[in-house]
Parts: C-alpha cells; sequence; structure tokens
C-alpha cells in the first residue's frame, strides 16, 4: 500500500468496456467512522429519546432530595455539556459521508444521462460567486421553460437558450 493512500480507502479500477468498479483494499474503515456510524445509529432511535428523557426526569425528580443544590445542577449541566460536544463530531462526521455519498450519486445521475449537462458534475466545489452565475442560468432556464408548453421540452441551459432562440427567430420570421 502506497504511503499516501488512507487506510479503509478504495481503489478504482477500469474494466475492458471502460466501466470503473470500485474494490476495498483489504482493510477495515477508520476506527471513528465506525464509532460515529455506531453512535448515529443508536442515538437516533426512539430507545434513545426516552433514555435521555428518563435521566432528566430522574434528574428533575432528585431535585428535592438535593435541595436543588449548585452540585445537583452541576451534574446535568456537565453531562449535557460533554454529550452535546461529542456528539457535535459524530454527527458532523456522520453529515460528511452522507453528504459525499449522495453527491456522487448526483453526479452519476448526471453523467449517466444523455441529455443533462455535465457542467453540474462536482458544482459542491465551486465558489459562491461561480454557484450564484449558475443559480442565474437556472433562473434563465425557468424563465425560458414558463414559455413552452410542453414541459419536456428542454433540458439544459444551452440547449433551453439554443431552442429558445431558433422559436423566437422562427416565429418572428413566420410571422413577417
Amino acid at each position: 500500500m502506497s504511503a499516501n493512500k488512507p487506510r479503509g480507502s478504495r481503489e478504482a479500477e477500469t474494466n475492458n468496456q471502460g466501466e470503473i468498479r470500485l474494490h476495498a483494499d483489504g482493510k477495515k474503515s477508520p476506527w471513528f467512522d465506525k464509532i460515529s456510524k455506531i453512535v448515529t445509529r443508536a442515538t437516533g432511535r426512539p430507545a434513545a429519546f426516552i433514555t435521555a428523557f428518563a435521566i432528566v426526569l430522574g434528574w428533575g425528580i432528585t431535585g428535592p432530595i438535593f435541595g436543588f443544590s449548585d452540585t445537583w445542577q452541576l451534574v446535568i449541566n456537565t453531562g449535557t455539556t460533554i454529550v452535546t460536544f461529542l456528539m457535535v463530531f459524530v454527527i458532523q462526521q456522520s453529515q460528511n459521508k452522507d453528504t459525499m455519498a449522495i453527491q456522487l450519486k448526483l453526479n452519476e445521475l448526471i453523467a449517466s444521462q444523455k441529455t443533462a449537462s455535465n457542467r453540474l458534475i462536482d458544482i459542491e466545489d465551486l465558489s459562491d460567486k461561480e454557484l450564484q452565475t449558475l443559480k442565474r442560468f437556472y433562473i434563465t432556464l425557468s424563465e425560458l421553460a414558463e414559455n413552452e408548453r410542453d414541459i419536456f421540452s428542454t433540458h439544459s441551459v444551452d440547449e433551453a437558450t439554443k431552442i429558445h432562440k431558433n422559436k423566437s427567430g422562427a416565429k418572428t420570421a413566420g410571422g413577417q
């Protein structure tokens, strides 16, 4: 394994038909990835909520026993702060992984469609200015589509603009 390849990574290979196949490199995924997957799944279940609610309820019931002391309050404050702090990182790891998987799936859908604009592949890496420019193109596409009766008549910004110009030119030439 090369020194710069991350542990648990997958390698891609291309077969004779030009298809890309992914295969595991034989190493297990990193420990944090495993832990975050387990914790995210466990804390997203109703049992986790019921457990947390029971802990808070138990803490509240013990208030009179401990005279609502500073130590009693410190227990819940410290506990919730620690859990919240750690969960931020676990949830972010899980969300980053999910976001990347969704982006890759969308990229595959875009790449597999003949009429889709391949410019949309990996747009998440564009700057805010570039994304705003792209958004303006889609606003233009939407405005052009409003003039069309067939909702399937255009597929991309370039195609929509070209068809719109051709139709506008044909109407002008045909109407005179």
